[in-house]
């Protein structure tokens, strides 16, 4: 096309778009998605090569078959409280929903005792 045929572009600080409508433009996806084949958030994009395996976490209790989280037991309680004295989450240690509920009960337990601290010494 020619310029003449072009309809000039209205003068002002915003250009004109119907009601609703955003632009496209930008250099960020508007969603999380964006890129197709990254490895991660915020990481860069892979090119060929394998992916990251990531075995699936299985709970101890179950695999070693212990029925009662005993709140004596300091050594076995004490690999789910982290240095700072917070109870590691179930999504860290792999336990299994009924067996972290038990778990927390017991840390809590040993602690209102002083088996285990409540927190790390500053």
């Amino acid at each position: 096309m020619t310029e003449e045929t072009k309809a000039p572009a209205p003068s002002g600080d915003r250009p004109s778009r119907p009601y609703g409508e955003r632009s496209g433009g930008g250099d960020r996806p508007r969603f999380g998605g964006g890129g197709g084949g990254r490895s991660g958030p915020g990481g860069p994009p892979r090119e060929g090569g394998r992916k990251f395996f990531r075995r699936k976490k299985v709970c101890k209790f179950c695999v070693e078959k212990i029925d009662s989280i005993n709140y004596k037991d300091v050594r076995l309680l004490s690999g789910f409280v982290a240095e700072r004295g917070k109870i590691v989450p179930r999504r860290l240690t792999g336990v299994c929903t009924p067996h972290q509920r038990r778990l927390s009960a017991a840390i809590k337990q040993a602690r209102n005792i002083a088996l285990l601290p409540f927190a790390a010494r500053a």
